[in-house]
């Protein structure tokens, strides 16, 4: 088992990267204020892990409340995340029950979400199941909901007692959602670095293949790149945006399709390469270094070119992004591979030409 710290001060927390979490609960039952705990999972996931866990904390004493959501990024929505308060209120639960996210980012986002605002404040922790939950959505504390125009429009801010990411999911999560986490490994190499880009290179066929020490190198690398820049920038006031590298152009494809078509590791995929060439055309990157990014990103089986949405549709999107400040809005730009910035004031002929490059 690793170990990293996401360090905020008081509110600090482990990362915990092994194996057997969902079969051996000890490193989370301390950490309980109270022997009870919702666990807040999905349809796909209940019927494979929620047993074990139940029992492995009614084993130590523990109650379980289970709330089992729809799965699918079109259901981040309020009904849903209602689905999760009208469980709590009918097996009356407290602001100390603690709930647990079982799962990939979805049900990581709304239980988060739900924690922030159960009663004002109650505790949770996340159990990521997939890989682009392990490496990014699980680790930071950003919690949300999608809106029709925007995708994670409407959250807080939330950081759990613990992280606790079991590796052994992974050996039979579905080549889809394993290729979708790769999108987020990668980008994390391409923002901080270099060399991690480069160990991707070579071994992006041992990480498809689930070759076990590769896939907990990769964990382990992203979350610790992505625990240093929260412990830096929190609340997203400059350098964590720079963890939206691809995003503008993702989210825009996610909210253009209408959610649930395209997996957000795949929008987040075809993004990258967007806000590469949009790099290049700014003067940083060469074509070569492009090609590069490319070539690793459909090696890792993911879409090249974005999905054929009119122009003003995606631009729509792009406009009610997060990082849009004063009304202009801000990409996330490399200014060579393992570094990158925030980028103002491009102006939108730049961004079209980019488009109009990269849709399909």
């Amino acid at each position: 088992m690793r170990t990293l710290i996401v360090a905020l001060g008081e509110r600090s927390y482990p990362i915990r990267i092994g194996s057997g979490f969902l079969r051996d609960v000890s490193l989370i039952t301390p950490l309980l204020p109270q022997k009870r705990v919702a666990v807040v999972t999905n349809t796909t996931i209940a019927p494979l892990y929620l047993s074990g866990l139940r029992a492995a904390l009614e084993a130590a004493g523990v109650a379980v409340v289970p709330v089992i959501l729809p799965d699918g990024e079109q259901y981040k929505t309020w009904e849903t995340l209602n689905l999760i308060f009208d469980a709590l209120i009918e097996h009356r639960c407290e602001r100390r029950t603690t709930l647990i996210a079982l799962g990939g980012g979805v049900v990581g986002d709304m239980t988060g979400f739900a924690a922030a605002t159960w009663q004002r404040g109650a505790p949770f922790i996340q159990m990521p199941t997939t890989l682009l939950a392990q490496v990014d959505s699980s680790v930071g504390g950003k919690t949300a909901i999608n809106h029709p125009h925007g995708k994670n429009m409407i959250g807080a801010f939330y950081q759990p007692l613990a992280v606790c990411a079991d590796l052994e999911p992974l050996q039979t999560l579905p080549l889809r959602e394993l290729r979708a986490g790769l999108a987020e490994v990668i980008k994390h190499g391409l923002i901080r670095d270099a060399a991690f880009f480069e160990w991707l290179e070579a071994n992006i066929d041992a990480l498809l293949a689930r070759d076990p020490a590769a896939l907990e190198h990769a964990v382990v690398r992203s979350c610790e790149i992505k625990a240093a820049i929260v412990a830096e920038d929190e609340r997203e006031l400059e350098v964590r945006a720079l963890l939206n590298f691809g995003h503008t152009f993702g989210h825009a494809i996610e909210a253009g399709l209408g959610y649930g078509d395209w997996l957000h590791g795949e929008a987040i995929g075809a993004g990258m390469i967007m806000a590469a060439d949009l790099s290049r055309e700014l003067g940083y990157l060469d074509a070569a270094e492009v090609a590069r990014i490319q070539a690793l990103i459909g090696r890792a089986g993911l879409p090249v070119t974005g999905p054929k949405l009119p122009r003003a549709r995606y631009l729509e999107h792009m406009s009610v992004d997060k990082k849009t400040r004063d009304g202009a809005t801000r990409f996330v730009v490399l200014e060579r591979l393992g570094s990158a910035r925030i980028q103002t004031g491009v102006a939108q002929a730049i961004v079209e030409g980019v488009l109009a490059r990269r849709i399909a």
